[in-house]
C-alpha cells in the first residue's frame, strides 16, 4: 500500500514539475517577446531632434538657404566670390535658425 502511494506520488510530482517546466517556458517566451516589442515600437512623447520644430520651420530652414544660393549663383559672375558667399551662407544658418525661432537645438 504504501508503495503505491510512495508511486502514484512520484507520477504526482513528475507531472507537477512538468507543468511547472511549460510555464516557465511560457513565461520566458513572454518576457522575450515584450522586450522584443519594446524595442521594435518607437517611443511616444520623447522625440528625436529632428521633430522639435514643426514641419513648416524645417521646410524653410532647408528652402531658405538654397533659394539664397540660387539667386547668388544666378546673379554674381565672378566664381570665387560665389564660392564665398554659398560657404558664408553655410555658415550662417545655425546662427540664423537660433536667432530667428527663438530656440536653442
Amino acid at each position: 500500500m504504501s508503495k503505491e502511494r510512495a508511486r502514484r506520488r512520484a507520477e504526482r510530482l513528475a507531472v507537477l514539475e512538468r507543468e511547472k517546466a511549460a510555464r516557465a517556458r511560457k513565461v520566458a517566451r513572454r518576457q522575450r517577446r515584450r522586450i522584443m516589442v519594446r524595442r521594435l515600437t518607437p517611443r511616444v512623447g520623447r522625440p528625436g531632434r529632428i521633430y522639435r520644430r514643426s514641419r513648416g520651420e524645417r521646410i524653410g530652414i532647408v528652402l531658405v538657404p538654397l533659394l539664397a544660393a540660387a539667386a547668388v549663383w544666378l546673379l554674381v559672375s565672378d566664381l570665387a566670390l560665389r564660392v564665398v558667399l554659398t560657404i558664408v551662407i553655410v555658415m550662417a544658418l545655425p546662427a540664423l535658425v537660433v536667432l530667428i525661432f527663438g530656440k536653442r537645438a
